[in-house]
């Protein structure tokens, strides 16, 4: 048989072993991610930061992975050398965040901590950007659904680990978690540093027990799926003129928004205004919106230049070009990351003003109450891992958008219960539902995505879909201190009601989403008809 006349294979299924190798990497990324969501409020406000701060604060979060993920998913793609394609990037992320974990606790004075937050997040998301491509390379489409599942295991056992950290310095192993003032107390000292060891240990053991496939492997497993597929279609560039005009409106809107507060901050304020508390952080969403506009206004120069052999122009076109599905998909993320951004600015603040009275954070009973929330997350990460499983077990006999669905609606209802239930001793029924909507959120939207893009694009369309977790993420960083300040008198635990209404919205969403042959994946390799 000539070579022309041999028909590609498609990807073959791997083991229960294999997959659970490639996915234990995520059990120490999740544990550094956990350790910094679930502490890094309270060294904030053990450093001096007020309440109202915190949000602003945390913008670091979701500014490296809007920059790092797109760029670290485009140079993947284009990685290929012993150590593989995605793995090199495993492990200089896991390195990096190793460092950062030692040095949080450590941090003296405010702007240390918020620096080593830039540090651990980018450095976090080196890592998991192509541990997520990573999983759309080596699986079958028929797979993934499990592969995500099992990320998503890992991601709720390794918070788990991370959430009961502290708790159990303090209650079994008699560290203490009061400090003087200013001071971050010995149970979070020693909660990051074992995090850290942990974090480059699972990273370690995916990279060294795993192999990869090489581009041409690869290729020709994307030219047996073409062949199978019914759904490809031509992508449509966007043009000069399209780039310039859009970016000249969001320019335009970013300068309104930014002169919307210069009149709210002025004196004397303008009528139209009322009482309504503009904060400064609102800038940061002027600059944002504006930010876009420049984005395609760069990008409408360079095509007009015909200057289209650049990083920059491939990532701004991928973005413009998205499969149907993923368009429909970035509805979902949006709600749903706005609403677990919501818990983790407001989780611990809120906890300990409403369920333990206390707002002093040199005080033994906010400690108590950040200890037990830690310990809430846990659990709720633990349901979570439970739910993943839960996922493997049905991927393949029910519809993926459905269940996400109603995942998410349990979600809702477990965040209007923070209200419902005052005493701390039973918050463990909230994390019930918003467990198994976490659980969803990290593995069902990836599932879906990986099978509508094609293979040479996964690392850079995984890292343009975490603009859909990062935006939401930029506006409840700027949004949501605004909002509770002005609708519910600046009480924390009000986020998770705001949350709710932001989960219910994501659930309303995903009843939209196309999966399947509808994806609609454009043919986005170069050359093909």
């Amino acid at each position: 048989m000539t070579q022309g006349a041999h028909k590609p294979a498609l990807k073959p299924t791997l083991g229960a072993a294999q997959i659970w190798n490639m996915s234990f990497g995520f059990l120490g990324i999740q544990i550094g991610f956990d350790l910094q969501n679930g502490n890094v409020s309270r060294i904030f406000q053990t450093l001096g930061a007020e309440v109202d701060q915190l949000a602003i604060l945390w913008i670091a979060a979701p500014m490296t992975g809007l920059i790092v993920q797109p760029i670290i998913g485009h140079l993947s793609d284009k990685t290929w050398g012993r150590y593989g394609r995605r793995r090199p990037y495993f492990l200089v992320g896991a390195l990096l965040a190793s460092l950062a974990l030692f040095i949080m606790p450590n941090s003296s004075v405010l702007w240390i901590a918020a620096g080593t937050l830039w540090l651990m997040d980018a450095s976090l998301n080196i890592s998991m950007e192509p541990f997520r491509a990573f999983v759309g390379d080596s699986l079958p489409d028929r797979q993934r659904t499990i592969g995500y599942a099992m990320q998503s295991f890992f991601i709720g056992t390794g918070a788990v680990i991370a959430g009961a950290l502290p708790w159990v310095m303090t209650n079994w192993l008699g560290l203490s978690n009061v400090a003087p003032a200013g001071q971050i107390p010995e149970t979070v000292h020693w909660a990051f540093y074992i995090g850290g060891a942990a974090l480059l240990t699972a990273v370690c053991w995916t990279v060294f027990s795993t192999k990869e496939y090489s581009p041409e492997e690869l290729a020709s497993f994307e030219a047996a799926r073409a062949d199978s597929s019914r759904s490809a279609s031509a992508q449509v560039q966007r043009s000069a003129a399209q780039f310039t005009r859009g970016g000249g409106i969001w320019v335009i809107a970013g300068a309104v928004i930014a002169a919307l507060v210069v009149l709210a901050r002025s004196e004397p304020r303008p009528a139209f205004l009322g009482t309504i508390e503009v904060a400064k952080d609102v800038y940061v969403l002027a600059a944002l919106v504006a930010g876009f506009g420049v984005i395609q206004l760069i990008a409408g120069m360079l095509r007009s230049q015909v200057r289209e052999e650049s990083g920059f122009m491939e990532v701004v076109s991928d973005l413009f070009a998205m499969p149907k599905t993923m368009r429909q998909l970035a509805v979902v993320q949006f709600f749903s990351w706005f609403g677990m951004f919501a818990l983790w600015i407001y989780g611990t603040p809120g906890v300990t003003e409403y369920h333990f009275g206390a707002t002093d954070t040199v005080s033994a009973a906010y400690q108590d109450g950040a200890d037990w929330w830690s310990l809430m997350g846990s659990v709720r990460n633990g349901l979570a891992a439970a739910a993943a499983l839960g996922f493997v077990l049905v991927a393949a006999k029910i519809d993926r958008c459905r269940l996400h669905a109603v995942n998410l609606l349990m979600g809702a209802a477990g965040f209007a219960a923070m209200m419902l239930v005052r005493d701390p001793a039973l918050l463990w029924i909230p994390q019930i539902g918003i467990g198994i909507a976490w659980a969803s959120i990290v593995s069902m939207p990836y599932a879906i995505l990986a099978g509508c893009v094609p293979a040479e694009k996964m690392g850079v369309y995984m890292g343009v879909f975490n603009i859909f977790i990062v935006v939401p993420q930029l506006l409840a960083s700027t949004l949501l201190g605004f909002l509770l300040t002005n609708l519910f008198g600046g009480h924390p635990i009000y986020a998770t009601v705001i949350a709710a209404v932001s989960f219910v919205l994501a659930a309303a969403a995903t009843l939209f989403v196309t999966d399947g042959e509808g994806a609609g994946a454009p043919a986005l390799r170069a050359g093909e008809a």
